[in-house]
């Protein structure tokens, strides 16, 4: 009896470690599923990121993030790669369609309010707006399906929609407003559907141009900041590979005559590189107050250099943390 009752002991606690094991089980592929969430998002954020600022570096250096193949249990959205050919950007003619002064304003307008767009060049915003044409549409008329590939973005500029979900209203918008911008950061279908009110007008714009139109820009620009990274002495050194990653990171920043870059005692995270102008550098005497002018800089000349290191132990410590 003392062996059954030890037996029935053992394989009740057999039965205890293997529960726990289980429970363990399940708290870790939760996590991992919740760390799955939080990469895919990353990786969505990224994506609408170099599609909207940087798509013609991308497409240059074939940047692409790759889903893990072992455990894909959701669908990620892909940005579309255009049709057109990056080294015949420069010789494709885009159309532009004309427009009165006050439907220029209203549909840059509606991009700068525009979360998704907002962060374009002014130049990019220019061609978007040429390029725009108009669409006009009755009452009661489905502009875009939920579940529907779309290719089309659309500003309104007379009218009113009614945005609805599985069924369900979401919200009215009327004149000034984009929608659809998904459409051309990403080959997805649409995630609601759009009805008329009242009859629109409507200015739309399909992927491939405007994605022609980020990348040629972008070329553009990515061309002029290495020339100028190669015409400072103290970087014509440095190898064409890394000169193109520098151009990569490089943002153009205007400054008006008499207005402060760094103000002393001021967090820096910021490297400056002179493309025009001059800079007055100056330091104050905390003991007497005086302000004592050091030198002057011009084109060329960089300044800020001090705060690259704490900028790389940042990233650094948020590679490891996001890999632990």
């Amino acid at each position: 009896m003392g062996t059954l009752r030890d037996l029935q002991y053992a394989l009740q606690e057999k039965i205890e470690e293997l529960r726990q094991r289980d429970t363990l089980i399940d708290e870790l592929e939760l996590e991992l599923d919740q760390k799955d969430e939080l990469i895919q998002r990353l990786q969505n954020e990224l994506d609408k990121y170099r599609s909207v600022l940087r798509p013609a570096t991308a497409q240059q250096q074939g940047i692409a993030l790759q889903p893990d193949q072992h455990r894909s249990k959701r669908h990620a959205i892909s940005a579309e790669p255009t049709a057109c050919d990056i080294s015949d950007l420069s010789h494709v003619t885009l159309a532009f369609h004309p427009k009165s002064p006050q439907s220029r304003e209203m549909i840059k307008a509606a991009i700068l309010d525009n979360d998704f767009m907002k962060n374009l060049e002014l130049s990019q915003i220019q061609e978007v707006v040429d390029c725009m044409y108009p669409v006009h549409y009755g009452m009661d008329a489905c502009i875009i399906a939920e579940g529907d590939v779309g290719s089309l973005v659309y500003v309104m500029e007379e009218g009113k929609v009614e945005v609805t979900k599985e069924g369900m209203k979401l919200c009215t918008m009327g004149p000034g407003k984009v929608f659809g911008e998904l459409a051309i950061l990403y080959n997805c279908t649409r995630t609601a559907t759009v009805r008329t009110l009242v009859n629109v007008k409507l200015w739309a714009i399909d992927r491939q141009c405007f994605q022609t139109i980020m990348m040629r820009t972008g070329l553009i620009k990515h061309a002029e900041y290495m020339d100028f990274l190669k015409s400072v002495p103290s970087f014509q050194d440095l190898p064409e590979e890394t000169l193109s990653k520098l151009a990569d990171v490089m943002e153009e920043t205007h400054y008006e005559d008499g207005q402060f870059i760094i103000r002393q005692g001021a967090r820096g995270d910021t490297f400056f590189i002179i493309s025009k102008g001059k800079v007055n550098v100056t330091q104050e005497d905390p003991a007497n107050q005086e302000t004592a002018h050091l030198r002057e800089l011009s084109r060329g000349d960089w300044f800020g250099e001090k705060a690259l290191q704490g900028l790389v132990e940042f990233v650094c410590s948020l590679f490891l943390a996001l890999i632990h």
